[in-house]
C-alpha cells in the first residue's frame, strides 16, 4: 500500500532490526518519515558506530518522502529520548505512525492504522491505536478491534491532542482513578508503578506514563483482534526487554478489511485482566507458558 500518514521511526544502536522495519516502512511508501535517535553513550566502546550505522539505513528512502531527523548527538536515555522525539514529531504533525526499531509490522498494520486515526479523529475518547494484542490467538471481540485501558506501544499511533495531555500530565501527574481496575492486583501493580513514577525511580521508561496518561483521562486504547506487531527486539541489546519471553516475536498477522467497528466506547475488562496477568504482574515472564494455556475463549 501506499500510506498517507506520516510514520514516525525511533531508532538508537540496533542497525540489525532497525533495518528490518525500515523495510516494511519502504514497503508502505509513507509520504512523510520522521525518524527520531539517540546519540552513543560515551562508555560503550564500538556503540557510536552502531549508531552511525543505524541512521545510515534511513538513507535508502527511494520513494517520494520528505524525511525528518531529529538526532540527538549525546545519549538521552530511553525515557528522555522518546518523551522528547514526540513532543517534536507533534509539533510537526497533527498525526503519526510510530514504530521503535525493533517493533517489526505487518503490511496492514499501516492501512489499520490510517484508517482508525481517520475514525476516531474527532473522538476526544480515544487516544491511542495499537497493533499488539496479547491475547494469543484468543478473540475479544466479535468487530475487528476492542478498548482497553492499557496503551500498548509496539507498533502504535495517536494525535497531537491526546501526546499534548502527556505534556501536561508530565507536569502535574494526576493520580489515575483505581476504581477503574476490578482486580486489586491491578490496582496495586498501577498505584505502585504511578509512586514510582512521581519520585522519578523508572529513570528508563517513558510508556508506563503514557498509560497512566490514557488512565487518568479515562480514555480508550485501540486493541486489534490479531496481533500486528512482532517485537523482535528482546536480547541482551536492549534497553527494558533483555529476559525471555513470550512476548517475543509472537507471529503478526493481517487484519481483514473493510474493518468492522465496534459499536461502544467501553473497555473490554475482561480482556485486560487476562492481559494485565500475562503482561504487568505475572512474577515473571517465564510462566507465560503455564498461563497461556488457561486463556478463555472471549466468545
Amino acid at each position: 500500500m501506499n500510506a498517507k500518514t506520516p510514520v514516525t521511526f525511533i531508532i538508537f544502536n540496533r542497525p540489525d532490526t532497525t533495518e528490518k522495519v525500515f523495510e516494511e516502512i519502504r514497503r508502505a511508501r509513507p509520504p512523510k518519515l520522521l525518524v527520531v535517535a539517540d546519540g552513543p553513550r560515551s562508555d560503550r566502546p564500538g556503540e557510536a558506530e552502531k549508531c552511525a550505522a543505524a541512521r545510515a539505513i534511513i538513507e535508502q528512502v527511494d520513494w517520494p518522502c520528505e524525511v525528518l531527523k531529529n538526532y540527538s548527538e549525546t545519549n538521552l536515555g530511553c525515557k528522555q529520548r522518546v518523551s522528547s522525539g514526540l513532543d517534536w514529531v507533534f509539533q510537526t504533525v497533527e498525526e503519526a505512525i510510530i514504530l521503535e526499531d525493533d517493533c517489526l509490522p505487518h503490511p496492514t498494520f499501516f492501512k489499520y492504522c490510517e484508517e482508525l486515526l481517520t475514525f476516531y479523529r474527532a473522538n476526544p475518547q480515544v487516544m491511542h491505536i495499537s497493533g499488539d494484542n496479547f491475547l494469543f490467538g484468543k478473540e475479544a471481540s466479535r468487530e475487528s478491534y476492542y478498548f482497553s485501558k492499557y496503551a500498548h506501544v509496539w507498533g502504535w499511533a495517536t494525535w497531537r491532542r491526546a501526546w499534548t495531555l502527556f505534556q501536561k500530565w508530565d507536569l502535574d501527574h494526576p493520580q489515575p482513578d483505581l476504581s477503574i481496575f476490578r482486580s486489586n492486583s491491578e490496582k496495586k501493580f498501577w498505584s505502585k508503578i504511578y509512586q514510582q513514577v512521581r519520585s522519578n525511580d523508572l529513570k528508563y521508561t517513558w510508556d508506563y506514563q503514557w498509560s497512566l496518561v490514557c488512565m487518568a483521562y479515562r480514555s480508550v486504547c485501540v486493541m486489534p483482534n490479531a496481533n500486528l506487531v512482532s517485537n523482535i527486539g528482546f536480547g541482551i541489546t536492549a534497553t527494558n526487554t533483555k529476559e525471555d519471553s513470550n512476548l517475543a516475536n509472537i507471529p503478526a498477522h493481517g487484519m481483514e478489511f473493510p474493518l468492522i467497528h465496534a459499536k461502544t466506547l467501553e473497555w473490554n475488562n475482561k480482556a485486560d485482566e487476562q492481559v494485565a496477568r500475562l503482561y504487568f504482574y505475572a512474577p515473571s515472564h517465564s510462566i507465560l507458558k503455564k498461563i497461556k494455556s488457561v486463556l478463555v475463549d472471549w466468545i
